[in-house]
C-alpha cells in the first residue's frame, strides 16, 4: 500500500468537505484501524493519532505492560484520559482502541468529538490479522478464535450504537476503501452534520506549537454553559475576580456568573461599563483601570470580559497594560464576539483616526461561548454576527460555506445545534490561523477579508452607526466585486457571495460617501505598507490572497458600482 498517495483534482472538494473535522476510528482489534487511519490521513491531510500509542508515550511502558500491573481496570481509566485529551484537538484522524466503547462516558466523548466509523471487519478477517499478535494482552489464549468471537459479540452493538458511518474493511484495497470512505464521510458531513443537544459542550485548543512559552488555551462551546464555574476557576490564580461588562449586558448575566463563582468560593467585583462602539476609548479603558486600582488588584487577580467585542477588546487591553499584565477569560455574549473577536488575543481601542489603532497582543486564559446568552440578542446584532462566520468558508473553508448556504435560515431562527456547529467551526478555522501566525505578520492577514473596505464605512460614518459586522458585509460584497474586476474570482462565486448576504439579512451596498474620503479612510489601514492599501481579495470561494497591485482606477469602479444611490 502507498500511503503517500493524496487525494486527486477529482477528489479533492470531497476532501475539503471534511476540512476541521476529526475523524475517530472504531471497530475490533485487527479491524485496521492504524492501518486504514494513517492511509486516510495521508490522503485527507489530517494529522494521525492512535490512542494505545499515544498511552504508551504517556507512560513510557508498553500496553502489555499497563495490563501486567495495573490490569485493564487501570488500562480503561488511562485510556478515557488519553481519548479526553486527543479530542480536544482539531482536523485529526484519531484510531482508538478495541474497547474503548465500552464505557458510555468514552461513547458521548467520541460522538460529540468528530466523525465516528466504526470499521467492521469478521470473525475470520480478525483471526488472520491477530493470531501471531504478540501485544495484545486480551488476545493472549489457547483459543484465538473463541476469544474473538466472544469479544466481538459483547462490543458490535456498542460500535453500532458510537457510529455513525459502518463500513466493511474484508479484504480490500487499502486505497479503494480509503477512496470510498471519504465519500461517504463527505455525504454524512453535508446532508447530516453532527448536531449537539443544548447542554453539551464542546472544547477545542488555540495551541501555539512553535512558542516556548505555554500559553494554549481552551474555547468551550455549548448551549447553558455559563453557569459552570469549574471552567473559569481551573484557570485562576487567586479567589478572586474582577469582572468587566456593560449596562446592557451587566442586567442579563452578570449576577448568574457571580453567583456561580461565589458558589466555589471566588469574590468577584463588577465593573459596568456604558455601551456602544463610540466608548471604546481612553476614557473608558481608564474607568477600568480606576476600579482595579481602588479594589486592590494584584497580578493574580483575572479579570473577566462579560459582553460583546467592544468589552473583550477594551479589558484586553486593560489586562495587557495594568501591572505591566495580569489575565484574562473571555466570555463573549454577542455572536460577532464568539466568533470572532473573542479568539486570538487581539485588543485595543479606536482612535479618531482610526479603528483598533491602539492596541496589544494578548492572549486570554481560556474563551466560554454560551451560545444561550445569544437568545437575548437583538436580530440586528445576530446578522452582525454571521458576517464574521460567513469570512471563514469564504477564506479557506469552502464546505463550511455551503453548510451555511444550506442552513442559513436554522441559523437566523437560533437553532442551538445549528448555533454551536457554526461557532465551533468558525472557531476552529480561526484558531488554526491564530496558533500558525499569532501576530498577524502573514496568513493571519487573511481574516480581514471586507475589513479595509468595512473600517472604512464604520469611520466615515461615525463609529456605531453601522454595526462591525453590517459593514464587514458590504465590504466583503465590495472586496468580491474588486476581485472580479482583477479577474481573480468568477461571476458565479460573486453571485453566491452577494447571494447569501442577502439570505442573512445584511448590507450588500455600501453608504454613498465620496470615492474620495473611502480611499483616504482605507489609506489608514493597518495592513498599509510602505504607503500601499493592501487588500484581501478572493481567488474562489474558499481562498483569499492579499494584493497591493490594485489600480487606485479599479477601486474607484468598485465604489462606485457597489455604493447605494440614496
Amino acid at each position: 500500500m502507498n500511503t503517500r498517495n493524496k487525494a486527486t483534482v477529482s477528489d479533492r472538494k470531497l476532501v475539503q468537505s471534511l476540512n476541521n473535522r476529526n475523524i475517530i476510528l472504531i471497530g475490533m482489534m485487527g479491524a485496521g484501524k492504524t492501518t486504514i487511519g494513517k492511509a486516510l490521513a495521508s490522503y485527507t491531510g489530517k494529522q494521525f493519532f492512535d490512542c494505545d500509542h499515544e498511552i504508551q508515550k504517556c507512560t513510557g511502558v508498553k500496553i502489555p505492560v499497563i495490563f501486567e500491573i495495573e490490569g485493564e481496570e487501570g488500562f480503561r481509566r488511562r485510556e478515557s484520559q488519553a481519548l479526553k485529551k486527543l479530542v480536544c484537538r482539531n482536523n485529526i484522524v484519531l484510531a482508538t482502541g478495541g474497547g474503548a466503547v465500552l464505557s458510555q462516558e468514552n461513547r458521548d466523548v467520541l460522538r460529540q468529538s468528530g466523525i465516528v466509523v466504526y470499521l467492521r471487519a469478521s470473525i475470520n478477517d480478525l483471526y488472520r490479522r491477530t493470531r501471531h499478535d504478540k501485544n495484545r494482552p486480551l488476545l493472549q489464549t489457547s483459543n484465538l478464535r473463541d476469544k474473538l468471537t466472544q469479544l466481538y459479540q459483547q462490543r458490535d452493538r456498542f460500535y453500532q450504537q458510537t457510529a455513525h458511518i459502518i463500513i466493511d474493511t474484508a479484504r480490500q484495497n487499502i486505497r479503494f476503501l480509503v477512496k470510498e470512505l471519504v465519500k461517504r464521510l463527505a455525504a454524512f458531513q453535508l446532508t447530516q452534520p453532527i448536531s449537539y443537544t443544548d447542554q453539551s459542550m464542546r472544547t477545542i485548543t488555540v495551541e501555539f506549537s512553535s512558542s516556548s512559552e505555554t500559553r494554549n488555551y481552551p474555547i468551550h462551546i455549548g448551549n447553558g454553559i455559563l453557569g459552570q464555574a469549574e471552567l473559569v476557576v481551573s484557570c485562576l490564580k487567586q479567589q478572586r475576580v474582577a469582572i468587566v461588562s456593560n449596562t446592557t449586558v451587566a442586567p442579563l448575566y452578570l449576577d448568574r456568573l457571580s453567583a456561580a463563582l461565589e458558589q466555589k468560593g471566588v469574590q468577584s467585583i463588577p465593573i459596568i461599563l456604558p455601551d456602544g462602539e463610540a466608548y471604546k476609548n481612553w476614557d473608558t479603558l481608564n474607568q477600568i483601570f480606576d476600579a482595579l486600582l481602588k479594589n486592590h488588584c494584584e497580578r493574580t487577580t483575572t479579570i473577566l470580559a462579560l459582553g460583546g467585542g467592544v468589552i473583550g477588546d477594551l479589558t484586553g487591553f486593560a489586562a495587557a497594560t495594568y501591572l505591566r499584565g495580569v489575565p484574562f477569560i473571555q466570555i463573549p455574549t454577542t455572536l460577532l464576539a464568539q466568533v470572532d473577536s473573542s479568539v486570538g488575543g487581539k485588543t485595543g481601542i479606536n482612535h479618531a483616526l482610526g479603528k483598533n489603532m491602539i492596541g496589544a497582543f494578548y492572549q486570554p486564559r481560556m474563551v466560554l461561548a454560551d451560545s444561550a446568552t445569544l437568545d437575548t440578542l437583538p436580530d440586528r446584532e445576530l446578522r452582525a454576527g454571521i458576517a464574521e462566520i460567513i469570512k471563514y468558508g469564504l477564506i479557506r473553508d469552502p464546505a463550511f460555506f455551503e453548510w451555511l448556504e444550506k442552513n442559513m435560515q436554522r441559523l437566523l431562527s437560533r437553532d442551538p445545534a445549528i448555533l454551536n456547529e457554526a461557532i465551533q467551526r468558525s472557531c476552529e478555522n480561526k484558531a488554526e490561523i491564530v496558533a500558525a501566525d499569532e501576530k498577524e505578520s502573514g496568513v493571519r492577514a487573511l481574516l480581514n477579508l471586507g475589513h479595509t473596505f468595512g473600517h472604512a464605512i464604520e469611520n466615515g460614518m461615525g463609529y456605531g452607526v453601522w454595526l462591525h459586522g453590517e459593514a464587514v458585509a458590504a465590504g466583503t460584497v465590495l472586496a468580491a466585486d474588486l476581485s472580479r474586476r482583477m479577474k481573480l474570482i468568477n461571476e458565479a462565486d460573486v453571485a453566491r457571495i452577494h447571494a447569501i448576504f442577502q439570505q442573512a439579512g445584511l448590507p450588500v451596498k455600501a453608504p454613498r460617501l465620496k470615492p474620495e474620503r473611502y480611499l483616504e479612510l482605507m489609506a489608514l489601514d493597518k495592513k498599509v505598507s510602505a504607503g500601499k492599501t493592501r487588500f484581501i481579495l478572493l481567488n474562489r470561494i474558499g481562498e483569499a490572497v492579499m494584493r497591493a497591485d490594485i489600480p487606485p482606477e479599479l477601486i474607484i469602479d468598485t465604489l462606485n458600482t457597489c455604493m447605494t444611490h440614496e
